[in-house]
């Protein structure tokens, strides 16, 4: 018997949807019911689109009758993460001052998911400005992770994975600055991409100013889906161009063949601070699946891997006491204002001549990555150095969250340096996902997308479940 159209594959659908074996109203309807039931046990969805999503539906099987061009996502239902605008709802990042914050236009990853024919369902939450790893505001409400409530969903875009393992909607939109991506498609037993800076373009009109620079060049916005061939329809769907981007470059989707054997470098403990023993034998079974297929995979690290960790808190983490620690302390609720206090006083203290030199440090650590990716095109590094944290960690003293900072410090070289990663779990441990994490150099996202579906054939996570208690 086949599986119900709300665990159907993005790419399923699609297809089903163009050669009228389904109806996108049946897809998206199928979503919905899905959402219905499931939602209320997880909150993940926080505002519910079923009359904006029919009426798409609709128009959308209405193009398919009279045979017009279709787009790659025709008729596939999504959620969109409550950080970006989306014309007519409110872009409220978690945050109760800005829960009448309407948009008036699309944001780019919106927008250009729209034009691919998805289907938008709902919005998805996120911890209060986006600064957790963990997802519950005093707005929106605590996100349940669907394998196990006693675990984060991961942070910020835990709502988005969170629906989605539990099969809401086929694919789901997130943005990633230091893991916010990666880490819930890791905890939630997903594939989420944070592709390179540049490939998918982003920009809010909702913002009352520019972001800052290295929020501009740190934070980017990517897909979390099921699978990997999901993943790849939606990258390449969200990565269209909108001139709204300054950053936005038109680089292939698929690079130049790389010489074979493509080596590996794994790198099981980078830092030296440790690993948890799950997560070591994660790398290493991930390591050996590569292997089999034909990797070169050898145990090396990354150049000045630590001081590229010590670069994101020195221009990320210090630009963030400038600029949004301020509106944290003026807006934010009690946890997210406990997790920024705790975070900024573990960052350096920089002067502006200091953080412009921490700056132009950056291009340094690129070139010598870059360097190394000649010899070596992928890493295999853990995507957090621990098992899945519980609920609500990062709130149980100043301790938690050095411990905290300690098992994320992989997730932030990608984004200091603007490189692709991708989080791709391995199986369960003790019940919970575990899952690992592949960096490349810059627009290689294709080489990520072809290791990550040897992990995934040999790892057979089972997703969509039905939520845990």
């Amino acid at each position: 018997m086949r599986e119900p159209l709300w665990a159907w594959d993005a790419a399923d659908l699609a297809a089903a949807v163009r050669t009228r074996a389904i109806s996108a109203k049946e897809a998206v309807g199928a979503a919905l019911d899905r959402l219905a039931a499931v939602n209320p046990k997880i909150n993940a969805v926080v505002q519910v689109l079923a009359d904006e999503a029919m009426a798409a539906a609709d128009a959308a099987d209405a193009r398919v009758r009279r045979g017009e061009p279709l787009g790659p996502l025709h008729g596939v239902p999504v959620t969109i993460k409550v950080n970006v605008d989306q014309r007519g709802c409110a872009t409220t990042n978690g945050v109760v001052a800005f829960r009448d914050n309407i948009a008036a236009a699309d944001a780019p990853p919106v927008a250009n998911w729209k034009k691919a024919g998805a289907i938008i369902i709902g919005r998805t939450n996120t911890p209060a400005f986006s600064w957790r790893w963990f997802t519950d505001n005093d707005l929106h409400g605590r996100t349940l992770n669907p394998w196990n409530s006693g675990i984060t969903p991961g942070g910020s875009s835990g709502g988005a994975a969170a629906a989605l393992a539990a099969g809401i909607g086929a694919l789901a939109h997130g943005n990633d600055i230091g893991g916010s991506i990666r880490y819930p498609a890791y905890v939630c037993g997903l594939v989420g991409i944070r592709p390179s800076l540049g490939r998918v373009p982003s920009f809010n009109p909702t913002a009352p100013e520019e972001r800052p620079l290295t929020s501009q060049i740190a934070s980017v916005q990517g897909p979390l889906a099921r699978c990997v061939k999901d993943l790849r329809l939606g990258l390449a769907a969200m990565s269209a161009f909108d001139p709204r981007d300054p950053w936005w470059v038109p680089a292939p989707l698929e690079g130049p063949p790389p010489r074979r054997p493509i080596r590996i470098a794994l790198c099981v403990d980078p830092g030296g601070a440790g690993v948890a023993p799950e997560v070591g034998a994660a790398l290493r079974q991930a390591a050996l699946w590569l292997a089999e297929a034909g990797y070169a995979v050898e145990e090396k690290e990354p150049p000045h891997f630590t001081e590229a960790v010590d670069l994101w808190h020195a221009t990320v983490g210090v630009e963030s006491r400038l600029t949004l620690l301020p509106l944290i302390e003026q807006y934010g609720d009690a946890a997210v204002k406990t997790m920024a206090r705790a975070f900024d006083a573990r960052l350096p203290a920089l002067d502006l001549a200091g953080f412009g030199k921490a700056l132009a440090r950056r291009s340094t650590l690129l070139r010598a990555w870059m360097e190394f990716f000649e010899d070596c095109p992928l890493i295999l590094m853990p995507l957090s150095c621990e098992k899945p944290f519980p609920a609500g960690f990062d709130q149980q003293g100043e301790a938690a969250v050095q411990r905290l900072l300690t098992a994320q410090r992989t997730q932030f070289p990608p984004a200091t340096l603007g490189l692709p990663g991708i989080s791709v779990p391995t199986g369960l441990s003790g019940g919970v996902p575990m899952g690992v994490q592949l960096i490349a150099g810059r627009y290689r996202e294709d080489l990520l997308l072809a290791a990550a579906e040897i992990i995934e054939a040999r790892a057979s996570m089972a997703t969509p479940i039905d939520p845990q208690p």
